[in-house]
């Protein structure tokens, strides 16, 4: 499925642009992780962490789009709006490729919803997209030493639960999608190192995660 995904999405960023065949597929739909664990090789941290952090972890939940658990971030401890909560794994070394996965925002006060890293340097120094829908917004972002810098933002309206998000890497060009919807496109070199891949959302923002796709090009 990916491969062609790769094959469709890339062209649309740029006319002429040079592909490179697809030789890491991995998908993640929690179900043989253990319920109150993290995936294996996968850690959990923040940027700008509180003193309390939240906690993410796979639990059970009917409504998961593959199987019965997903990953969720579910005590976000005592997060002030600083702080960015993580999930990732650096044993998918990704450059260039697609990564997708299915969302649900289920709470949050100062902040909600979330969305993907990749080329995971450290908990300082990343790429982001995430979708709020306090802010009805879809963002790329980069997180570079702590500080994070907006890149492309469209505004959009999602009803309440289970969304896909997607995004694309081909070098320095980026394109993001929301529900099979192309709606961020840039160009940004802050990252040009491959790095891991994982989940983020801010301060309070509790959401769950299922079928986290990554197709990866490995040099």
């Amino acid at each position: 499925m990916f491969s062609n995904r790769w094959r469709l999405v890339f062209p649309a960023l740029a006319v002429g642009m040079v592909l490179y065949a697809v030789n890491v597929e991995v998908n993640y739909d929690f179900e043989k992780t253990k319920t109150g664990a993290l995936p294996q090789g996968w850690v959990s941290g923040a940027t700008h962490p509180s003193q309390k952090s939240g906690n993410w972890q796979v639990v059970e939940d009917t409504t998961a789009p593959s199987g019965k658990k997903v990953l969720r971030l579910s005590d976000v401890g005592a997060n002030r709006g600083s702080t960015f909560n993580l999930c990732y794994t650096k044993e998918i070394p990704f450059h260039d490729g697609v990564i997708s996965v299915k969302f649900r925002a289920d709470s949050g006060r100062i902040d909600e919803g979330g969305g993907i890293m990749w080329r995971v340097k450290d908990a300082d120094n990343y790429y982001v997209v995430r979708f709020n829908p306090l802010e009805d917004n879809f963002r790329f972002y980069s997180v570079k030493n702590g500080v994070r810098r907006q890149i492309a933002s469209a505004d959009i309206t999602l009803p309440k639960g289970w969304h896909e998000m997607m995004i694309a890497q081909k070098g320095n060009r980026f394109a993001a999608f929301l529900d099979g919807k192309r709606l961020l496109e840039a160009k940004d070199d802050t990252f040009v190192e491959k790095g891991g891949v994982g989940l983020w959302t801010k301060a309070d923002a509790a959401t769950s995660f299922d079928d986290f796709h990554v197709s990866a090009e490995i040099e």
